[in-house]
């Protein structure tokens, strides 16, 4: 399952940098797959119905650090439309887009470093680290994403 997880998160980040010259809503898109397997992932460990994992969730974590930090480089004038769902909030209010990704960046940061090597120790653990990086997904949708 560690393995799976890990390849997975790898394989989507890496397919996420080699297309983005070309498109970087597809490549926007494959970070946010990627972002939201780990989210459902973390959302089962918390809620029991997963059994907790310590490497599985390290590399939840180490998915949503990754995302975080490279996220923001892939909102280029003129990538607001076409198949995408952000908002046009992203180009209108930079400031408050980069206020919130600087938000995800931290609250990723801090949940990675306090996830240790091997992952969160328990099930408590993990939930004190990854909830400010879940909230910020839900904020994030909120404010920047277009409704479905």
């Amino acid at each position: 399952m560690k393995r799976l997880v890990l390849s997975l998160s790898a394989f989507l980040l890496t397919t996420a940098a080699v297309t983005a010259a070309d498109d970087p809503i597809a490549v926007r898109q494959a970070i946010m797959q990627a972002v939201a397997a780990s989210a459902g992932t973390s959302s089962a460990m918390i809620k029991g119905e997963l059994e907790y994992n310590p490497a599985v969730a390290k590399a939840a974590i180490a998915t949503f650090n990754a995302a975080a930090q490279s996220y923001g480089e892939f909102f280029p004038e003129g990538s607001n439309t076409g198949d995408t769902e952000a908002s046009p909030a992203i180009w209108e209010n930079p400031e408050g887009f980069q206020q919130a990704l600087a938000k995800f960046q931290s609250d990723a940061a801090n949940a990675m470093n306090a996830s240790g090597r091997e992952g969160p120790a328990d099930l408590a653990a993990f939930r004190s680290a990854v909830t400010p990086v879940l909230s910020n997904c839900t904020s994030c949708h909120e404010n920047f994403r277009l409704d479905d």
